[in-house]
């Protein structure tokens, strides 16, 4: 079934439940001689036990049992249909299991994540190891829905069983799901720490090349342009040994991020590898893409000081030359008849510009405005990014094609409810976005934006102040 890159990567995860395996010993002849009711096993090794596994272990498998192997494997290869007619009406746990795979995908989140958790509570305390594997496969299906909210406790609580019972390969996908979240919020710090913790060479080709996507994503978001290259590469091989076509295809996207423009400097458009030579070149660079200044290896963000970061940039867009006084409280104050109070509170915005900024450039009055003179005599190097406006973080979250809700967007870009709402509401009236749904159910959709990436333009979390 064809879907989007994540759809096919959320199914790949979510068939690891169903422990089917499509050769020969689930043939009619191998299951009247076995004399057991063998676990249904996927491609990699994981498994998804039917219930009351003590007593199944010694008998053959029943007619309603081969109802749920046929619909494993109907799902398996992406039969959908044919797996709905097996146990459409069907619901004891291992049918509610399967029928949410089959609902996902569909692209039926809501309901399949329903399912999934009637599964959970259908199999019982006893059920420990089944109820770690729907508690995972509802994860995928709420990071596909863009739902970030809630606590990750039952995750690792599901990956610490999985991982007891020796079930490494859903323990390792409850571990990727968990680091893709910390990406979409913006953690990278705790995201990098996570996947520092995994061994590729050791996983399934289809989780090896999930997890060197994450790491890639990593990289290109911390500039680190060679250490994507190497990752994407490694992500291609194991996307190719998994015969998977939708990772494959996620992985062809990744690696055009880097030949697309990503920032401007004036109207020249630069790549992410040209970002990154600026930004170690010693020049003071000015990044209107992350919004904060690079000086060598020093950093400071202005993300959250909006006011000092409009004046930074305007005396930055400015040099060599100063800027008078009249458009430094324009562009700060978006005012266009400054009275003496906004020239009073321009003085006290410089002042504060002034004392972040000592250790990078000097701010110096001059008789018509101010100047900016880099502590290292180098020059001065202004970043836009590939799309103006307040929204463009916004819009760059949603260029990802997922549907999104208001509460989602409002943590990944650690704003409030209300704050993200407005924005929507300015870009639906400017036809950048759209909604599906109402109240509690709506979710926000944008175009992908052709042409540039925007990957330099998602959130990352800031230290406190």
């Amino acid at each position: 079934m064809d879907g989007t890159p994540e759809l096919q990567e959320q199914i790949q995860g979510l068939l690891r439940l169903t422990k089917v395996d499509t050769r020969s010993r689930f043939s009619p002849e191998m299951q009247e001689h076995s004399g057991v009711a063998h676990d249904h096993h996927c491609n990699d090794g994981s498994s998804f036990a039917p219930p009351n596994t003590k007593r199944a272990h010694r008998v053959s498998l029943s007619p309603m049992d081969s109802l749920i192997a046929a619909a494993a494997r109907a799902l398996a290869t992406g039969d959908t249909l044919t797996a709905l007619n097996h146990i459409a009406l069907r619901d004891d746990a291992p049918a509610l299991a399967l029928r949410g795979i089959a609902m996902a995908q569909l692209g039926e989140h809501p309901r399949a994540r329903d399912l999934l958790r009637r599964a959970t509570r259908a199999f019982g305390a006893n059920e420990e190891l089944a109820r770690a594997r729907c508690i995972v496969a509802e994860a995928e299906v709420a990071l596909a829905m863009r739902d970030l909210s809630g606590s990750t406790r039952e995750l690792a609580a599901a990956a610490e069983t999985l991982t007891a019972r020796a079930d490494h390969a859903n323990a390792l996908q409850a571990r990727l799901i968990a680091t893709r979240r910390l990406l979409l919020l913006g953690r990278l710090d705790e995201a990098a720490a996570s996947l520092a913790q995994m061994n590729t060479a050791t996983m399934p080709p289809s989780l090896a090349a999930v997890a060197e996507l994450a790491s890639a994503e990593l990289a290109l978001r911390s500039l680190h342009t060679h250490h994507a290259q190497s990752a994407l590469t490694r992500a291609h091989e194991a996307a190719t040994r998994s015969r998977v076509p939708a990772l494959l295809a996620e992985v062809a996207e990744a690696r055009a991020t880097l030949d697309r423009p990503a920032a401007r400097r004036g109207e020249q458009p630069l790549r992410l590898e040209e970002v990154a030579a600026l930004m170690n070149s010693g020049a003071l660079v000015i990044d209107a893409c992350r919004r904060g200044l690079r000086a060598g290896a020093a950093w400071r963000s202005l993300a959250r000081r909006p006011i000092l970061f409009a004046l930074i940039r305007a005396l930055g867009e400015a040099w060599p030359n100063d800027i008078d006084r009249e458009t430094l409280i324009a562009t700060a104050f978006h005012t266009k008849h400054p009275d003496e109070t906004h020239r009073a509170r321009l003085r006290v915005e410089i002042g504060r510009l002034r004392a972040l900024i000592a250790q990078m450039a000097k701010i110096e009055a001059t008789p018509r405005g101010f100047i900016l003179k880099p502590n290292s005599n180098d020059e001065v190097v202004v970043i836009a990014p590939p799309i103006d406006g307040d929204q463009a973080s916004l819009l760059a979250l949603l260029a990802d094609g997922a549907a999104w809700s208001t509460s989602a967007l409002a943590l990944a870009l650690d704003a409030s409810q209300r704050t993200v709402q407005r924005a929507l509401v300015e870009l639906e009236a400017a036809l950048r976005v759209r909604s599906i749904g109402r109240a509690r159910a709506q979710r926000w959709l944008s175009p992908p934006l052709a042409g540039f990436t925007t990957i330099l333009l998602l959130p990352a979390s800031l230290p406190p102040e």
